[in-house]
């Protein structure tokens, strides 16, 4: 029996405030999903999911808010220049930017900005 990677999930406090965020990246997120529960965007042969935190209390047994960042998502931009506009997109829309773009010693044009929660996402080519 094998296994397939096939979704991340996030833990999200406001469902609305969260999908707003990931559609500035670009993701096509239909408005009607502001007020669902849970979420799914399917992309590139994998999916992207959104659990509000009462479902994932409901789910798991329980919720302890986390502190610090385990993981990062990363998305591929098609040129250095929309690494640079996705950066002030965003940031022009309200959200933290935690780290302006920098060319990066292994070559690439990186920016980190924060979703919603806090989560840290890494823009790249």
């Amino acid at each position: 029996m094998g296994v397939k990677f096939d979704m991340i999930g996030i833990v999200v406090k406001d469902m609305k405030k969260a999908l707003d965020f990931y559609r500035i990246l670009g993701l096509e997120i239909p408005e009607s999903a502001n007020d669902d529960i849970h979420v799914e965007v399917a992309q590139s042969g994998f999916r992207l999911a959104f659990d509000t935190q009462e479902t994932i209390k409901d789910i798991y047994g329980g919720w302890d808010e986390p502190a610090g960042h385990r993981i990062e998502l990363a998305f591929l931009c098609d040129s250095r220049e929309a690494v640079d506009e996705l950066f002030s997109k965003t940031t022009e829309h309200g959200y933290s930017g935690y780290r302006e773009p920098w060319d990066a010693f292994w070559g690439q044009r990186y920016a980190i900005v924060q979703d919603p929660d806090g989560n840290l996402i890494s823009l790249f080519a």
